[in-house]
């Protein structure tokens, strides 16, 4: 039985709360949960093909994108344009945010990946997911809602992503995308 990411899911290593909330042709919603006194982000990174919207319901959100920083607190939000290179660096304190992904895309099959990966403790002890087994996943769904790590370029990406591939067809990660999604 595919992963339902409308159910809560916590990061065990970082604390973090995600949840999906809706999808419609024009949007993917999702909630965001960081808790006090975990410094934990996402590495920069770009969303190729779609904008992210962070609309914050608790605490201040600090986000830096292409080297300037904004900040939003709650009932306000920061508008990152698709091939924006962004990542949070806000403090350590809770901070509760929906986020929103235009067009949707993949990204409700993209989160089930993720999702599964941190499920079964496919995490380093810093609470990121492996990359290797991501990128699998990513070849493999023809990812849409591609997420690039800033400072890698396009063709670089695309080759690790080759080799990944290859190594997920080798080691036989198809189980894990099929328990994950179908």
């Amino acid at each position: 039985m595919a992963i339902n990411i409308y159910d809560q899911f916590t990061n065990p290593v970082t604390g973090e709360v995600f949840k999906g909330i809706s999808i419609t042709p024009y949007v993917f919603k999702m909630q965001w949960i960081k808790k006090a006194g975990n410094d934990h982000a996402a590495l920069p990174h770009i969303h190729v093909n779609q904008d992210e919207i962070f609309y914050v319901n608790k605490g201040e959100l600090k986000l830096l994108v292409k080297d300037r920083e904004y900040t939003a607190g709650p009932g306000e939000k920061i508008i990152v344009g698709k091939g924006k290179s962004h990542v949070v660096v806000n403090s350590t304190d809770e901070l509760d945010i929906t986020l929103e992904y235009r067009p949707p895309l993949d990204y409700e099959k993209f989160l089930q990946c993720y999702e599964g990966l941190v499920n079964d403790r496919y995490i380093d002890d810093k609470g990121f997911v492996d990359i290797r087994m991501m990128a699998y996943f990513i070849k493999k769904m023809k990812c849409q809602s591609m997420t690039i790590p800033a400072g890698i370029s396009a063709n670089k990406f695309k080759l690790l992503l080759h080799k990944y591939y290859l190594l997920g067809m080798m080691k036989g990660w198809n189980k894990l995308y099929m328990k994950y999604t179908q």
